[in-house]
Parts: structure tokens; sequence; C-alpha cells
């Protein structure tokens, strides 16, 4: 395993991130494709044991249900010190007033939350998991920074946004002498690279580091097109993400199939090392349902694309339209 300091920050994750979505209560979230408990233990002996001490949730998450599962596996398998646990706030977690967004009192709240199902006293990597259209960026800001000055946050970072809003939050916190954004989970594949106009550029020059969702594009890069899971019939999200532009994406799934062959690797080790070669990309959060998919992640990190094989994959890429903020 490689690892690297997230962002401008003494923090070391490992190259490969692991995302637990997939891991959660089948029955309390929207998603009826999660792992249950028993079922999910195995992905985190096997992370651990390949090496990976960086770790993505979100409270959302099968309605608390992943942090719970991340919280008792990490505590079981491995030493909380040596582990980087990240979570994300804003989704509504309960009915009624005061459940959604990035409110100071909606922080205050989640944080404990996340606390209590994590079972741990700190986060190291909180998250805003959406821009609040609804809440002043300084009343967010401050709240952010009072949690990591309280001792219950290590590191904040954002997720999905427009470039243009992460500058401003971060412009706020200089302003402020509040904490800073050291990192940006951006959606990034080679389906989806509408990320390297603005948000990239801006992140490399502020030395911010780059976790992406979804690498893969939730498995369409690593099968054959007219191919499916149990994830894929039943991913509302996924076709929001990537219908629009299906014609064209189905090319560069040729083409990913064609440079793997040629290789003699799966195709999701092609996918994955393209978006690591991608600067300032730190770790790619990748989802994991079958052992495989952890190894072939890791084996990802020993392939290095030559020009002409970057060239090739990029090729048949066409401008996609914004997707993936609420």
């Amino acid at each position: 395993m490689d690892y690297v300091k997230l962002g401008n920050t003494g923090l070391d994750v490992s190259r490969i991130a692991l995302g637990c979505m997939s891991y959660g209560d089948p029955k309390r979230g929207r998603h009826t494709w999660t792992l249950n408990e028993e079922q999910s233990r195995p992905f985190f002996k096997k992370a651990l044991d390949l090496g990976i001490n960086f770790f993505d949730t979100a409270n959302e998450y099968q309605k608390g249900s992943s942090e719970e599962i991340v919280g008792r596996a990490l505590k079981d398998y491995a030493n909380r010190d040596e582990v980087v646990i990240a979570t994300k706030v804003y989704a509504g977690m309960r009915e009624g007033q005061n459940a959604l967004g990035l409110s100071r009192k909606a922080i205050m709240t989640e944080v404990d939350h996340s606390l209590r199902r994590l079972g741990t006293d700190y986060i190291d990597l909180y998250q805003i998991h959406r821009w609040d259209y609804n809440t002043p960026i300084e009343e967010t800001m401050e709240a952010l920074h009072d949690v990591v000055k309280a001792g219950k946050v290590r590191y904040i970072g954002a997720s999905s946004m427009y470039t243009w809003q992460f500058q401003k939050a971060n412009y706020t916190a200089e302003r402020h002498g509040w904490t800073r954004f050291v990192s940006m989970q951006n959606h990034l594949n080679l389906l989806y690279r509408e990320e390297e106009r603005e948000m990239l550029p801006y992140c490399k020059e502020e030395k911010i580091g780059v976790i992406p969702w979804s690498p893969l594009a939730r498995g369409r890069l690593t099968r054959d097109w007219e191919t499916t899971s149990l994830r894929s019939e039943n991913d509302a999200f996924g076709e929001y993400l990537y219908k629009a532009t299906a014609e064209a994406d189905r090319k560069v799934v040729e083409v990913v199939k064609e440079v793997a062959e040629n290789r003699g690797v799966p195709r999701a080790q092609i996918a994955l090392a393209w978006v690591l070669q991608k600067q300032p990309v730190s770790a790619p959060i990748i989802g994991a349902t079958k052992e495989h998919h952890l190894t072939d992640a890791v084996s990802a990190l020993d392939i290095k694309l030559t020009p002409d094989e970057i060239s090739k994959l990029e090729e048949p890429y066409i401008p996609h339209q914004v997707t993936g903020f609420y």
C-alpha cells in the first residue's frame, strides 16, 4: 500500500479509501442492496490486511446504520489511532424542523450523533455532504471551526459543489481565522470529467486533497455495457448521473475493455489507474461488495498508464451536464 498526505496536512492516508455506503441495514435506508453487518465485517478485515487505513461513510447512509457498522468493525479489528475515519453531515436524519442542512444547530446535533454511532471520541475528517443554499456560509464555517476546536473533529472537508462555492467557503474561513477545508470529495471518473475544468485546478493550486467518489462510475466501467447487477438495477441515483450520456459513455467503456485486455488485467484496475494518475487526486473512494473489488483496487496502484493509453481512454469523452449536486 502507498500512503500520501491528505492535501496540505500532516495526515497520512492510504492511496485507496474504502467507501462504506455499501454497508448498512438494508431495511433502514433508501438502498435495498446494502450488506448487513455480518456480511460487511469481512471487508473491513480484508481492507486493513491490505493496508487501507482510510474509511469513508456518512450519517445518512442507511439512516446511520453504516456508521454503526464502521465503528464496531474498526473497534474490533484496528487500533483507533492508526485509522482515519471520515463521515459527512447535511442530509435529514429525521422528520421535522432543523433536521436538514448545515445550520449551527444541525451540525452541533449531528456531530454528536455520528460520534455516538461510530463509538469514537473524535472524527478524523468531517465533511459537508452538499452545499446548503438556505444557511449563510459564515454560520456553517464557524460551526465547523467550533467542532474542531472542541476536539470532536480533526479536519474538515467538503463534497460535490461548484468550485465558486468551495472557494467562497475557504475564503470565508480564512478571512475570519476559522478552520479551512482540507479536502474535496467530488465525482470523478472516465465517464464524468467535468471536475477537470475548475475544481481540480483549484484544489491543486490550494494544495487541497481530492478523494473522488464513484471512481468506477458505480461499476459501469468494470463490465460490458449490457451487463447489470443488483445494485445497478435498483440505483436511481446512478440513472440520474449517467442516463443522459449513455451512448457516448458506452464508447468509453469499450476502450477501457480494450486497454484492459491488452494488459491482461481486470477493467477495474485500468479505470482506477486513470483516476489515480489525475492530479491532485489523493485517494479514490472505492466500494466493495466482493473481495476482488478490494484486491483489484489495490492492484491498480501498480499500473502506470502510458501517455498513449491515457489519450486513448480520454479521447471518446464528450462534455457532460454537471451532475452529482443536490
